[in-house]
């Protein structure tokens, strides 16, 4: 009997191994790896987007900017070159929706603040007021950590087509002016070829949770 088992346990091996494997194949195919969708403009809600970029299918990503961060330092596309960011749009007298949006970007702050590979990046939308001395004081207040988060002012038309035309996440006001926008609850996850990944509602704690689970799922494709 041993001899007979003997004889066979090469055979029995490599049956075994290659149980093993067809297993892990029909796993994989029942449950895919998730997959972040690259965001398109003909994607988005047309109300989110500026007209000259609405129907746009592919290749879409956040142009090139020059704005200025909370210490006075110039902010640019190589500030988050290489890196996954979160970015939204608020203003720092705003008494509605930004205390909720602030609260749930300082929470995101802390439970990533050891992860050099994500950043934020909050846009004023009224640049006039929101100066740098302002978001300054803004972000003392509020426990901005420099080193992770980025709140920017800086000139009105550039942050305006930033969000209408490259972040699609604000709506215009209806006051008839080419720049005239309010600003909706988004935030968005921008991987590190400047592509847009997803949109979550900024107010909404279980949607933070999402975005916190699609940030992994993004990190894993580097």
């Amino acid at each position: 009997m041993l001899q007979f088992f003997s004889k066979y346990k090469p055979l029995a091996i490599v049956m075994a191994i290659l149980s093993i494997i067809i297993i892990s194949s029909i796993y994989t195919l029942l449950k895919p790896e998730k997959k972040l969708p690259v965001f398109q403009p003909d994607m988005v809600n047309s109300e989110l987007v500026d007209t000259t970029v609405q129907f746009v299918r592919k290749y879409h990503k956040i142009a090139d900017f020059n704005l200025q961060n909370q210490n006075g330092e110039t902010i640019t596309q190589d500030t988050y070159k290489d890196k996954i960011y979160v970015a939204d749009f608020f203003f720092t007298t705003c008494l509605t929706i930004c205390p909720i949006m602030t609260g749930h970007m300082l929470d995101i702050q802390e439970r990533l603040k050891d992860d050099p590979d994500v950043l934020l990046l909050s846009h004023t939308v009224i640049p006039v007021a929101d100066s740098v001395p302002q978001l300054k004081k803004y972000a003392l207040e509020k426990g901005v950590n420099d080193a992770k988060w980025n709140l920017v002012t800086g000139d009105k038309k550039q942050i305006y087509e930033l969000a209408r035309k490259s972040y699609l996440a604000t709506k215009s006001d209806g006051d008839g002016g080419p720049y005239d926008m309010i600003h909706t609850e988004n935030f968005i996850l921008v991987d590190k070829e400047k592509r847009i990944r997803g949109f979550y509602d900024g107010t909404n704690a279980e949607a933070i949770d999402d975005l916190l689970d699609d940030i992994e799922i993004l990190k894993a494709e580097y």
